[in-house]
């Protein structure tokens, strides 16, 4: 299961209701926070969030309003917080802004406690943990190096107790052997192999995060049956040139995106102030009726329907 807590949904400039644009994916102890737009520590404090555990951010392209906030939360950090390693995650063009801010503004030559890394990504697994996985996924918008992000649970195959039950295996570590693959000899004598005892694979959960997007085509393959997928919806169809002009969504193209890649829900973000919220889901839930419009502070529990 991921955790989604949005933290900033508006696009390009801050509303009374909305922040720029930031949102963090847990999973269990594991904290991700996916681009940071001016404002985002308070609203990880206003979230009652905190920095703990708070060193991995990824970013989905370079644009300030999705930046900007680095340079605070990054100077809260070094003031108030114990923390051994910061890495942040991007494209090289964004990272080189990032750099910029940050070292010309922020730091100016001065020595952190801190271990900072900008790491540049590519398409593919980045990130591999015991239990998911984070790949970078190409995305076309304004200028090269922009990338959404696709956290994989990985699958298993569920343990039956009631099938250790009948075969009489004691509770201890042979349990957890066979959860892993592996065979197990108990003390009777006897060898019990996992298909005695696991159920059928089960597909991990999918969750795919996409920042400011000019164009679907390539998108649809790597959202595919996702359980969950976050894009933006920053125009309505009624002013589909201003969106293809800027390289972003209309609620529709974002809803047809979701139709198309089959996923089971579509959560809208990165909103203009010039529409109703009701409009925006109107128009996309004409396409793909369970599309959900998200407010800071909203939060979300992805995982699979038979979880």
């Amino acid at each position: 299961m991921f955790e989604i807590i949005f933290l900033g949904t508006s696009a390009s400039a801050p509303s009374i209701r909305r922040n720029l644009p930031a949102l963090m994916v847990k999973q269990n102890e594991h904290r991700f926070l996916i681009d940071c737009g001016e404002g985002t520590q308070r609203q990880i404090l206003q979230a009652g969030l905190g920095f703990k555990r708070l060193n991995r951010i990824l970013l989905t392209h370079g644009h300030l309003d999705h930046i900007l906030g680095l340079a605070g939360l990054l100077s809260t950090i070094l003031r108030w917080e114990t923390m051994e390693e910061l890495v942040i995650y991007g494209g090289k063009g964004a990272l080189n802004r990032v750099h910029d801010l940050i070292y010309g503004v922020v730091l100016r030559g001065d020595h952190i406690p801190l271990n900072l890394a900008l790491v540049p990504v590519e398409e593919g697994v980045f990130i591999e943990e015991n239990d998911f996985t984070v790949s970078a996924i190409p995305v076309h918008h304004r200028g090269p190096d922009n990338y959404g992000y696709l956290f994989q649970e990985k699958g298993r195959r569920p343990f039956l107790p009631e099938k250790a039950e009948l075969l009489g295996l004691p509770p201890g570590p042979w349990r957890k052997e066979l959860v892993k693959g592996e065979s197990v000899h108990l003390p009777d004598g006897r060898t019990i192999y996992p298909d005695q005892v696991l159920g059928e694979y089960k597909a991990g959960t999918r969750l795919v995060v996409l920042g400011d997007v000019g164009d679907t085509n390539n998108l649809i393959t790597y959202c595919n049956q996702a359980d969950a997928l976050i894009v933006e919806a920053t125009y309505l169809e009624s002013e589909a040139d201003m969106a293809t002009q800027f390289a972003h969504l209309t609620a529709k193209k974002a809803a047809e995106l979701a139709k198309s890649a089959g996923v089971q829900q579509l959560i809208l973000t990165h909103l203009s102030r010039r529409y109703r919220e009701k409009d925006i889901l109107d128009e996309a839930q004409t396409v793909f009726e369970n599309t959900s419009v998200a407010r800071d502070f909203d939060t979300f529990n992805i995982r699979k329907e038979d979880q």
